[in-house]
């Protein structure tokens, strides 16, 4: 599992980065027997005849555009199976090395992973606070969600 784990990895970078290839294979003028060729010519040699052959059938099929998402969704299986988290951190502002530090060890203490992989991303809307996000999981401490919420409060008392 490791190998393909690398391997696909390695091959969604590409299919991202690539542009000359994307334009290449979502070509609608190019057979999608040419399109095989291309991906045996790109990635022979470099990854595994699986990985190769996964790639075939999505585009004998009519998926290609599909590959990014298939690729994503084994990466996702497989960071589970690890126990591997991946945490999207938004803040007002930006995080010194020791905050990003203890909000992953808080993160470690109170969810089932091992590790994480962390993404922080800078929100100044928020005012201050933080919304972090866990697969389907929303923490949301921000203040602006918590003004908000008082106001929805606030507009349902009455005054006589």
């Amino acid at each position: 599992m490791d190998l393909f784990f690398t391997e696909v990895q390695d091959v969604l970078e590409v299919l991202r980065t690539n542009e000359e290839l994307s334009r290449l294979m979502n070509h609608p003028k190019i057979i999608k027997e040419d399109k095989v060729k291309i991906i045996e010519e790109t990635f022979g040699g470099h990854v595994s005849r699986e990985i190769i052959g996964l790639m075939t059938l999505l585009i004998t099929k009519g998926h290609y555009p599909d590959t990014v998402s298939v690729f994503e969704y084994f990466i996702g299986l497989v960071k589970e199976e690890k126990k591997i988290g991946i945490a999207n951190v938004t803040t007002a502002f930006a995080l010194s090395d020791k905050q990003k530090s203890d909000i992953e060890k808080r993160l470690l203490e109170t969810t089932q992973y091992e590790t994480f992989e962390m993404n922080y991303d800078v929100d100044e809307s928020l005012i201050g606070g933080m919304v972090i996000r866990i697969k389907d999981r929303v923490v949301d401490s921000s203040i602006k969600t918590k003004l908000y919420e008082l106001s929805k409060q606030l507009r349902k008392i009455q005054i006589h």
